[in-house]
């Protein structure tokens, strides 16, 4: 058995792993109650004291393991749906399964005043539907790139407006929470929201990564892939199912993050350098911009946070506009 590796990609993956990790205990230690990097290590390691146990892993280990899982699983759903699409904009914040998994929370909270359990499992099945239904327009003889984000942008204005629909019939209660939830947040995250999104990470990433050779193949295009073996639509379908499965439940953890799933990726490949659809980077990448957006939220508003949502669309908005230009440049669009 022999394992090729890329030297540079491993590097950006360790270094990008150190950086998230890093974050990760400094944003444990930021709050009200500041606690030294080196006592949130203590406490992690468990020699710390009562109080320092208490506020770090009931607190705020929680909620730094959602924002390291929800971007992980952002970074690798925008990775699958950028190479399935062959497209830098294929990202699910474009295609509007973020919309799709909002609506579904929406209908939960605005209609049936549902409990935080029946949100997320609302902002499940919208994204799925959403999903199944960007596909099937989508299909014709096949799924082609430019022909996917076309369908996912429609949808998505589709989905915007319902969302907007939604809360114009809200009472000024569900609305208020309505428009928090769409946010996009980690305010209040707890080990209820840690372990569903643990579990189903810990099932799909394998399946994503044990599919990596196939998906490198389909960016060559559907008629090289034939020819070497890949069975595209059944590996284009299931790579997208699990694609919409990461994206709807990162949202049903954090409520709609955006732009995280679109730069992660193209992020990751500027620093690896390499060819194919760089799923571990993309991964990593993924969960250290979304801890670095709760730290920076944190650190620069103070007791006025923003939440985590609106920073990263800003940042987001900003790179977009950047990609648009250099793909117009290039001709592609």
């Amino acid at each position: 058995m022999s394992v090729r590796v890329d030297v540079r990609a491993f590097t950006v993956v360790v270094l990008l792993l150190v950086a998230a990790l890093a974050a990760s205990v400094v944003l444990i230690g930021t709050g009200d109650f500041p606690i030294p990097a080196g006592d949130v290590l203590k406490t992690l390691f468990g020699t710390g004291n009562a109080s320092q146990e208490f506020i770090v892993e009931q607190l705020r280990l929680p909620r730094v393991l959602v924002g390291l899982l929800v971007g992980a699983a952002l970074g690798v759903g925008g990775a699958l749906f950028q190479t399935i699409s062959r497209n830098p904009l294929g990202s699910p914040d474009v295609l509007g399964l973020g919309q799709g998994s909002t609506a579904g929370a929406l209908v939960m909270i605005v209609l049936f005043s549902g409990s935080p359990e029946q949100v997320t499992v609302g902002a499940l099945v919208g994204g799925l539907v959403t999903g199944l239904a960007i596909y099937l327009l989508a299909w014709k003889r096949g799924v082609q790139g430019y022909r996917l984000v076309l369908v996912g942008i429609g949808v998505s204005a589709i989905v915007t407006a319902v969302n907007g629909y939604l809360i114009t019939k809200a009472d000024l209660v569900d609305a208020t929470r309505a428009i928090v939830w769409m946010t996009g947040s980690l305010n209040g995250r707890d080990w209820e929201q840690v372990w569903p999104l643990l579990w189903l990470c810990a099932v799909l990433v394998p399946l994503v990564l044990g599919n990596a050779r196939a998906l490198r193949m389909l960016e060559m295009g559907d008629d090289v892939a034939y020819a070497l073996g890949v069975r595209v639509e059944r590996t284009r379908l299931l790579l997208m199912v699990a694609a919409v499965l990461l994206t709807a439940s990162a949202t049903a953890a954090a409520g709609p993050v955006g732009f995280v799933a679109l730069t992660a990726p193209q992020l990751a490949r500027r620093l690896t350098r390499s060819p194919g659809p760089n799923l571990v980077p993309s991964m990593c990448m993924g969960a250290t911009l979304l801890v670095v957006a709760d730290w920076a939220s944190q650190k620069v508003f103070g007791a006025d946070q923003v939440p985590v949502g609106v920073v990263t669309g800003v940042l987001g908005g900003v790179y977009l506009l950047w990609l648009l230009v250099t793909e117009r440049k290039a001709g592609r669009i």
